[in-house]
């Protein structure tokens, strides 16, 4: 796996998560092994304003959680939504390394069918029905209801996917709902809209075999992320593919390590630029 940590975010080293600088207390032990790949989801799903939101609670009594109290993610799933296991788990995971996770239904019920090659579905349709027009607000109420109902004061948003591209535009200045953002192999994102996330520090965990995130893309993201001004972290893993944040050959240890590593890489970064900077 070859990791390309660039402007002035931090360097990533394997192990245990220990980016709180200047706040030890903050500084509680993370690793894989609090990463669920199968078994059930353990958080609840409520409806707010017409919206599903899939709530992981971290467990109060652990230091961790106290270390990082205040500060939640804001999950932003792929095209499969809260139908897909994988995404919910990893929210339950986030909420094991201490945090507050909100994941919100941004299709309404009616997200991707879990193979998208299946005959019938148009991708091209389904994702003109989820432009940012429809998908922004819903992201917004999300947010809105992380900061007033779950009293967080400060929101990290993780997208995956489709979400990923909606991670950077919540940190658009002047517009956005989050204060730190962190995307794994991002679809659909614009330059202008990198560009436009300036608000505060972003980083992209990228798959060497992406297909919707390529080399070109991943040279332009950086580009344009150079130009932000600030921090800034592009990790690039071998051996992996478009998704692999989310969804992986379990029996490939190479596939199960990139994603186990992505998850640390963004609560890693959540830790430096979201709570160290609280």
């Amino acid at each position: 796996m070859r990791t390309s940590t660039l402007s002035n975010a931090l360097l990533l080293a394997g192990g245990a998560v220990a980016g709180c600088l200047g706040k030890p207390s903050a500084c509680q032990s993370v690793d894989a092994s609090i990463v669920a790949h199968t078994g059930e989801p353990l958080g609840k799903e409520v409806t707010h304003n017409n919206i599903t939101l899939y709530i992981a609670e971290p467990d109060a009594k652990d230091p961790r959680t106290k270390a990082r109290a205040g500060s939640a993610i804001l999950f932003l799933t792929d095209v499969f939504g809260l139908a897909l296991a994988e995404n919910k788990l990893l929210a339950d995971s986030f909420a094991r390394a201490g945090y507050l996770t909100l994941v919100p239904d941004l299709f309404q019920g009616s997200p991707a069918p879990g193979d998208i090659n299946v005959p019938g579905f148009n991708t091209t349709e389904f994702l003109a029905k989820h432009e940012p027009a429809v998908t922004d607000p819903i992201i917004a109420a999300a947010a809105a209801y992380l900061r007033t109902e779950l009293k967080a004061t400060r929101l990290a948003a993780t997208g995956y996917c489709f979400g990923g591209r909606y991670s950077f535009r919540q940190l658009a200045d002047g517009e956005g709902a989050v204060d730190v953002a962190y995307a794994a192999h991002p679809s659909l994102l614009s330059e202008e809209e990198i560009a436009a996330a300036v608000a505060g520090p972003v980083a992209v965990a990228a798959a060497d075999q992406d297909t919707l995130f390529n080399a070109e893309a991943r040279a332009a993201a950086e580009k344009a992320l150079l130009g932000t001004g600030k921090p800034y972290q592009v990790n690039l893993y071998s051996g992996t593919q478009h998704g692999f944040g989310v969804r992986v050959d379990l029996a490939d240890a190479q596939q199960k390590y990139a994603k186990e590593e992505a998850f640390l890489q963004a609560v890693r970064w959540f830790d430096r630029f979201l709570v160290t900077a609280a």
